[in-house]
C-alpha cells in the first residue's frame, strides 16, 4: 500500500513538471498550423480563415491538401514545416498511431518545436498517449494540450473543447480556439481532456444503440417507425436528444450513406474508451455489450455507414425472429 502511495505521488509529480514548464508568451499568434484537414480539421480549416487567421497546413492525403490550398491555407509538405511557421499547431488525427508518426516521426514537429510552441491535439485518443507525448514535448519547453471536441461538424462554432493539459497554455491559445468553438474549458492534467471526451463517447454509443432497436421496436409492437419518431421527436419528453433526432431521421428515411459518424469509427472510440475504463477497474457492461453489436454491424458491411446503420442489425434480427 506504501510502495503505491510512493507511485502514485512519483508520476503526479512528473505530470506537474511538465505541466508546468511551459509558461505563458507574451509573442502575439501571428500564424496557426493545422494538421490534418478530414473532416473535423475542414471545420476547423475553414472557421479559422473565416475569423482572418493565417492557417499553414499539411495533409499527407492529396485531396485534403488540396482542399486546404483551395480554401486559402498555406499548404506544406512535412509536419515539421508547419511547426516552422507557427507556435500553435492544431491536430486533428484519426488516432494514435498517426499522432506519433506526425509528432515524431521523420519530418515531424517534434524536430522543430520550442518552448514558444502550444500543441493541440483535438483527435479522440487514450489519455495515456497524451500523457506519454506530452511528457516528451515538455523536454524542449513546449506545452501539449489534449483538446477533445463535443460536436458534431454541423455544430463548429459551438462546440465544446474539454482541455487537458497546462491553463496558461490554454488562456493563451483561446482566440484561436474561438475561432471554431463556443467554449474551452480546462480539466484537469495532461490526458484529462481525452478521458472526458471517451467517456461522452460511451454515452454516445448507447444512446445510438437504444435509439437504433426501439425504432427496430416499434414495427413489432404495431407502431409505425416514422409515427414514433415524429411523435417522440416532437415531444418534450426527457428521453429527446440532439442524437436520436439525428438518428431517427435517418432511420425514417432508410439512408445511411451520408455519414455523420461512420460506424467504424464509433467501434474505434468506444474501443479506447472501454480500455479505459478497463485499466481503471472499472469495465463497462452496458458499453461492452452495445460494442459488439457495432462490431456486428462492420462485420455485415456496414462500417462505413452512419452510426444509424445499427438499425439494420436489429430489423435483420427481429425479423429473423419470425
Amino acid at each position: 500500500m506504501q510502495e503505491r502511495g510512493i507511485s502514485q505521488i512519483t508520476r503526479m509529480q512528473k505530470e506537474e513538471s511538465f505541466m508546468e514548464c511551459w509558461t505563458s508568451s507574451d509573442k502575439p499568434i501571428e500564424r496557426v498550423g493545422l494538421i490534418g484537414v478530414g473532416t473535423m480539421g475542414k471545420c476547423m480549416l475553414d472557421s479559422l480563415l473565416k475569423a482572418g487567421w493565417a492557417v499553414t497546413a499539411y495533409d499527407k492525403f492529396p485531396a485534403a491538401a488540396e482542399y486546404a490550398r483551395t480554401a486559402g491555407a498555406l499548404v506544406v509538405k512535412t509536419p515539421k514545416e508547419v511547426a516552422n511557421a507557427c507556435k500553435v499547431v492544431l491536430m486533428s488525427l484519426p488516432g494514435p498511431a498517426q499522432i506519433e508518426e506526425v509528432v515524431f516521426g521523420a519530418g515531424g514537429v517534434f524536430e522543430a518545436v520550442s518552448s514558444d510552441h502550444v500543441i493541440i491535439d483535438t483527435s479522440t485518443v487514450d489519455p495515456n498517449t497524451t500523457r506519454s507525448i506530452a511528457q516528451r514535448i515538455s523536454q524542449k519547453g513546449a506545452a501539449y494540450l489534449d483538446c477533445s471536441i463535443l460536436g458534431r461538424p454541423s455544430a463548429v462554432g459551438k462546440w465544446m473543447l474539454p482541455t487537458g493539459g497546462n491553463p496558461e497554455a490554454l488562456e493563451y491559445v483561446r482566440p484561436v480556439l474561438s475561432a471554431f468553438a463556443g467554449n474551452a474549458v480546462h480539466v484537469g492534467e495532461s490526458g484529462s481532456g481525452n478521458a472526458l471526451k471517451l467517456l461522452n463517447q460511451m454515452m454516445f454509443s448507447t444512446i445510438n444503440a437504444i435509439s437504433s432497436e426501439v425504432m427496430a421496436i416499434a414495427d413489432k409492437v404495431g407502431v409505425d417507425k416514422k409515427v414514433f419518431f415524429e411523435t417522440v421527436a416532437g415531444s418534450g419528453a426527457a428521453t429527446v436528444s440532439g442524437l436520436f433526432k439525428e438518428v431517427g431521421k435517418n432511420i425514417v428515411a432508410e439512408d445511411y450513406t451520408h455519414p455523420t459518424f461512420t460506424v467504424d469509427l464509433l467501434i474505434k472510440d468506444t474501443k479506447l474508451a472501454l480500455q479505459m475504463a478497463k485499466d481503471a477497474k472499472a469495465p463497462s457492461v452496458i458499453a461492452g455489450t452495445v460494442q459488439m453489436y457495432n462490431e456486428i454491424a462492420s462485420a455485415n458491411g456496414l462500417g462505413s455507414r452512419d452510426t444509424s446503420a445499427l438499425y439494420k442489425v436489429y430489423d435483420r434480427h427481429y425479423r429473423e425472429e419470425k
